[in-house]
């Protein structure tokens, strides 16, 4: 896809700014399809991440609809069969991306709770109260 040929031009962008991002912080910008483009599809939705390096955390979120142009013909166009695989690609490792991320929180989740059952969630444990649970001298 090429400007002289078939590419991508956007259409819309709509962005949720977090905090300001100022040099020299560094940034990594991490997008995803929306939902799989079909072949008739002459257009699709790219979901945006900003994340700052300096902060460790996301800056900026944006939504980008994108339109699949004809540049030769001055129109928009639907999806070229070698780029609609690598949109099937991207979605299925997307998916399994997914899939493995929530196991993985899973997994972290059980091991939390066990954390949680060996410490302070024990038929035996007892609240300490601190200060709040103290009798204080009468005046």
């Amino acid at each position: 896809m090429s400007p002289n040929g078939v590419g991508l031009i956007m259409k819309s962008i709509k962005a949720d700014y977090k905090f300001p991002v100022v040099y020299p912080d560094r940034i990594s910008v991490y997008h995803k399809l929306r939902s799989l483009p079909g072949r008739s599809d002459t257009s699709l939705i790219l979901d945006c991440m900003i994340l700052s390096h300096r902060h460790h955390r996301v800056a900026a979120r944006t939504a980008e609809d994108v339109v699949i142009y004809d540049y030769r013909n001055a129109t928009k166009t639907t999806t070229p069969p070698f780029v609609q695989d690598v949109f099937q690609s991207t979605w299925e490792k997307q998916e399994a991306a997914i899939c493995s991320s929530r196991a993985r929180i899973w997994q972290l989740t059980k091991q939390v709770e066990e954390i949680e059952k060996e410490t302070w969630d024990r038929e035996d444990a007892v609240e300490d109260l601190g200060a709040s649970g103290s009798t204080r001298p009468a005046n």
